[in-house]
């Protein structure tokens, strides 16, 4: 049996933390306000992400459990071997890798975006063409390609490098959100009138409230980065529950903070009627000025900043750990000579993300709403998997040493395969609130063809890995305790 590769432990706990906020937060909280509003009212959009948050936490449940486990990276994939063998963990790996990769070449283009609303005389230039009818310019694509390049530099120069950076730049974000939600409810024109109405008239406020519970698992995925990192504590790995139920809580409120923010600002309805480029920034820069603007553009940039991050550190160490299990080239798993960071994994995540520069960035989005679909299937594998692995009663089940006592807690493990599959049934059920557009759907469809096509040239390969050698790749354990081998 060969030699397995293991990454240094270098991450502490207060680093974690901000991996998991910093990438949940990412872009979304101060670019799409206007767009949630418009989709579910202030009240329905807080309230479903409140909803949401509480849906991750019971789905935290498992996760903190199978951290303590199998502190190994990988997360997902690993679990999903656990309980259901080489075959699902596949699926699982598959659909993450995309999820993850996507949300990276998102930020990116985010900061862009950014660009394009504050200095648009430097972004609109060397304009190339359209697609689904976003215009494309050079300047746009060098500025992502720039930003992904600088932070793959990062992450291929230390984990202790990235994650304190990371931590620095979540600090910054939070500070800033506070700053603006007190700026603009200390003006004499803003106020919770402009809230009103709480939902949209078009809709029913059930209705409203779901649409945004259904995007929970695309605006709250980053928690579930802290079991790619696990190998890498430099703690117990019992902490990391406590962690990951910190940052959904902090999440949840920055969200909440930025929505009634903007919409405290100016009507929110009107706000939807304009069509800003980026009604946040609109409704900031016109009710507090220049400085209101600067400090929203800090905290754009500090979430991007953290999502280009942190989804770069999962992204890179799903690769490293699916190559050392030899589902994926061996290259994926090679660490870099003088700083022992899986460096292949790293530019590759990197130079991937900077092909969706180039289709636009409405393009994008189409594949960043059917990843929400592949988070979702790992969530309910990780839920599974731990489910099977708590017992019902308090002598445990017959000799099996992973079975745990904990009842409670394998109902929480069931209630987070529910909620995945809620999620799931709001994504892809046709009439549902949130279902998914027809490009959506393509790629979709696309990816699990890719995905099948893949697997098929592998399957071979990986059947005839003897079962104890795939358990000590993936694991570091000869023997994984709940397999099964399908």
């Amino acid at each position: 049996m060969e030699q397995r590769t293991t990454l240094k432990r270098t991450f502490k706990p207060h680093w974690i933390w901000a991996i998991a906020l910093g990438s949940s937060i990412g872009w979304g909280a101060f670019v799409q306000p206007v767009n949630w509003m418009e989709t579910a009212g202030p009240m329905g959009a807080m309230l479903g992400f409140l909803i949401g948050a509480a849906l991750m936490m019971v789905i935290a449940v498992s996760y903190g459990f199978l951290i303590k486990t199998f502190p190994v990276s990988g997360g997902e994939f690993a679990y999903t071997f656990v309980s259901l063998g080489r075959t699902h963990a596949f699926i699982s790996g598959w659909f993450l890798t995309l999820g993850y990769i996507c949300i990276v070449a998102l930020n990116a283009s985010a900061l862009a975006l950014m660009f394009k609303y504050v200095f648009p005389a430097i972004l609109e230039n060397l304009y190339m063409y359209q697609v689904a009818g976003w215009d494309v310019y050079f300047v746009e694509i060098i500025i992502a390609t720039a930003a992904l390049a600088l932070f793959g530099y990062f992450n291929v120069k230390g984990s202790s490098f990235s994650g304190r950076m990371q931590f620095v730049f979540c600090i910054v974000m939070v500070s800033a959100v506070i700053a603006i939600f007190l700026m603009t409810g200390a003006q004499p024109e803003a106020g919770f009138s402009n809230v009103q109405p709480s939902f949209p008239t078009e809709t029913t406020a059930l209705a409203a409230i779901l649409s945004i519970v259904a995007i929970a698992p695309w605006a709250f995925v980053g928690f579930d980065n802290v079991p790619q990192a696990a190998e890498e504590f430099n703690f117990s790995s019992k902490k990391a529950f406590s962690l990951i139920i910190l940052a959904i809580v902090f999440a949840a409120v920055l969200y909440c903070l930025m929505i009634l923010a903007t919409a405290m600002a100016r009507p929110w309805g009107e706000l939807v009627e304009e069509g800003n480029l980026w009604g946040t920034g609109a409704a900031i820069q016109e009710l507090l000025g220049t400085t209101g603007l600067v400090i929203l553009v800090i905290a754009l940039t500090m979430g991007i900043f953290t999502g280009l991050n942190g989804f770069i550190i999962s992204t890179s160490r799903l690769l490293f750990a699916m190559s050392r299990a030899k589902f994926i080239p061996g290259v994926f798993s090679k660490l870099h000579p003088k700083y022992k960071t899986p460096y292949i994994s790293v530019i590759f995540a990197v130079v991937v993300s900077m092909i969706a520069p180039w289709f636009g960035r409405e393009a994008l989005t189409w594949v960043v709403d059917m990843s929400s679909v592949g988070v979702t299937i790992a969530y309910f594998y990780t839920c599974y998997t731990a489910f099977i692995m708590f017992s019902w009663n308090e002598s445990g089940e017959g000799n099996n040493s992973n079975k745990v006592v904990a009842p409670v807690k394998k109902v929480f493990a069931g209630l987070g395969m529910l909620s995945g599959i809620i999620f799931l049934g709001l994504l892809l059920i046709p009439g549902s609130p949130a279902f998914l557009g027809v490009e959506s759907r393509i790629a979709l469809i696309a990816w699990i063809i890719l995905g099948l096509i893949f697997y098929f040239i592998k399957r071979k390969d990986l059947n005839a890995i003897p079962k104890e050698e795939l358990s000590y790749l993936i694991l570091g354990r000869k023997k994984a305790g709940v397999i099964k081998d399908k």
